[in-house]
C-alpha cells in the first residue's frame, strides 16, 4: 500500500478521536462552572467560646481546636492520621446524629443556595441536597466534599478528551498510546510528503 493511501486511512481513523481531543479542548479554555463544580466547601468557623486546656499526647503531630453549630471540636494527627476527639474529655466524639449531620452541612452550604439548595437525604455521612448534589463528609478530619450534577458532566469531558472511554484502565491507557502514535506517524508521513519524499 502507498504512503499516502496509508495517511489516508490513519486520518480516517483518527477522525473521531481528533474531534473529540479538538471539541473538548474548548471546554478547557472556557471551563464553564468548573468554580461551582470542583469548590472545596469548609465547615462553618465559629468564635472559640472557651479557653481548653489540656496536655498533648507526645504522639500527636498535630492538634486543631474549631467551633462549629455542633459546638467544640479537637482534631489530632498522629502516625495513623487525623482523630476526632471531644475537646474537654479528649476522648473520641461520636459521629453526629442525622439532624447534627444536617445542621452541619446546611450551615457549610448557606453561602450558595442556588448551587446547593438544603440537604433532601442522608445516607451514613454523605449527603444528598435537593439540587442533586453530593456532599461527604469525613467526621475524623471535619472535612468536606462535594460532587454535583456538573463536577460529574466535567468529570466526563475529561474522560473524552484522554480518550478514557471504555472505563478499563489498562484497555484505554492501550488505546490512548495507539492513538498518539498514529497521530505521530501522521505528523511524520504527512510533513515527508509535503517535502516531496517518499
Amino acid at each position: 500500500m502507498r504512503p499516502r493511501k496509508i495517511h489516508r486511512l490513519v486520518g480516517i481513523l483518527l477522525l473521531l478521536p481528533f474531534v473529540a481531543w479538538s471539541t473538548t479542548a474548548i471546554f478547557f479554555l472556557v471551563r464553564p462552572a468548573y468554580t461551582d463544580a470542583y469548590e472545596q466547601l469548609q465547615v462553618q468557623q465559629l468564635p472559640m467560646g472557651n479557653i481548653i486546656q489540656f496536655v498533648p499526647d507526645p504522639s500527636w503531630l498535630e492538634a486543631r481546636f474549631s467551633r462549629t453549630v455542633l459546638g467544640e471540636h479537637l482534631l489530632v494527627r498522629d502516625a495513623q492520621g487525623w482523630q476526632h476527639l471531644d475537646a474537654f474529655a479528649l476522648d473520641p466524639k461520636p459521629a453526629p446524629s442525622g439532624e447534627e449531620l444536617r445542621l452541619l452541612i446546611n450551615d457549610a452550604i448557606a453561602h450558595n443556595r442556588e448551587r446547593y439548595g438544603t440537604v433532601d437525604s442522608l445516607s451514613g455521612m454523605t449527603a444528598v441536597t435537593d439540587t442533586g448534589v453530593e456532599i461527604s463528609v469525613n467526621w475524623e478530619s471535619l472535612t468536606m466534599s462535594q460532587h454535583g450534577p456538573n463536577t460529574r458532566w466535567i468529570d466526563k469531558v475529561y474522560d473524552i478528551h484522554y480518550l478514557r472511554w471504555t472505563g478499563f484502565e489498562n484497555f484505554d491507557r492501550i488505546f490512548g498510546l495507539f492513538g498518539l502514535f498514529l497521530l505521530i506517524y501522521m505528523t511524520y508521513s504527512g510533513a515527508r510528503m509535503a517535502l516531496g519524499r517518499r
